[in-house]
């Protein structure tokens, strides 16, 4: 494989989360309405297709409701995505690297931010029947127990089995622009599996200040040969309600992506799980 495709595919593989990379907060308005994708070249056809993913991320990221993307509302949205944009930008992301013989400059892939009114975008999500979340974003503390035959365990902060599942939950997080920590083995002490399941909101939020958090997510995955995936139950505290959703056979990116989604969308106040 040559060098130049070897660059490309390692920075696609990595777009997703530098995509998303933000400054906890994002309480201000020109880091809030805006989002970003990758492109191939600056032409015309694949820059209107950026413009469509833009407009996804960019309504997510303001509202924090993922459920808009399903609405078939968003056909008609997406194919005018361009004419909600106030301004946009290019970065090259092999920026330094020559070009090689057999790629020009309209195959190099660029970051392509989109930058937009806060008024033109609230009035999307109020055509939506959504609302922008424009309060600071709580970081969660992660309370998970994990199941998969004779494999269990709470995930920690120092959980080496769990690492891939710390990435994975990071990744979900991301698009809603809200932080995530993982307690540390003290702010475990006393909670086994059984315990941390039985445990009442009141005190893991508690404990999640303890780990840095603002509150509490507390949720079990199990592996299900029947399913042919994870069972994932997820809780969530908020003004005095507790909040319980499940998904049934699918990945933990996917579990974690449901668990995300149903906490930004009881936290943003647009909805329940």
């Amino acid at each position: 494989m040559p060098q130049f495709l070897r660059v490309v595919l390692v920075l696609c593989c990595l777009s997703a989360l530098w995509a998303t990379s933000v400054p906890a907060g994002a309480t201000d308005l020109g880091d809030l309405y805006q989002s970003q994708t990758i492109v191939t070249g600056q032409g015309e056809e694949n820059r209107q297709l950026g413009f469509r993913i833009c407009l996804d991320k960019v309504l997510v990221r303001v509202s924090g409701d993922q459920r808009l993307l399903a609405r078939r509302d968003m056909d008609a949205l997406r194919d005018k995505a361009g004419s909600f944009v106030d301004s946009f930008r290019y970065h090259d992301r092999l920026e330094g690297i020559p070009i090689h013989d057999e790629q020009g400059t309209h195959d190099r892939p660029h970051d392509l931010t989109c930058f937009y009114k806060p008024d033109v975008i609230d009035k999307v999500l109020a055509s939506l029947g959504s609302k922008p979340w424009l309060g600071e974003r709580p970081t969660l503390t992660v309370f998970l127990t994990a199941e998969q035959g004779t494999r269990h365990f709470v995930l920690s902060a120092e959980e080496n089995r769990g690492e891939t599942m710390r990435e994975s939950f990071d990744n979900a997080a991301g698009p809603t622009l809200m932080r995530l920590v993982f307690p540390g083995i003290a702010q475990l002490a006393g909670l086994n599996e059984e315990a941390l399941r039985a445990a009442d909101m009141a005190k893991l939020d508690q404990l999640a200040s303890q780990a840095g958090g603002d509150r509490a997510i507390a949720g079990s995955i199990i592996w299900s040969d029947k399913e042919l995936g994870w069972i994932a139950d997820w809780r969530l505290a908020d003004r005095g309600t507790t909040y319980r959703w499940q998904v049934r056979g699918v990945s933990f990116d996917e579990a974690f992506r449901v668990a995300i989604a149903g906490a930004a969308r009881i936290l943003s106040g647009n909805g329940q799980p």
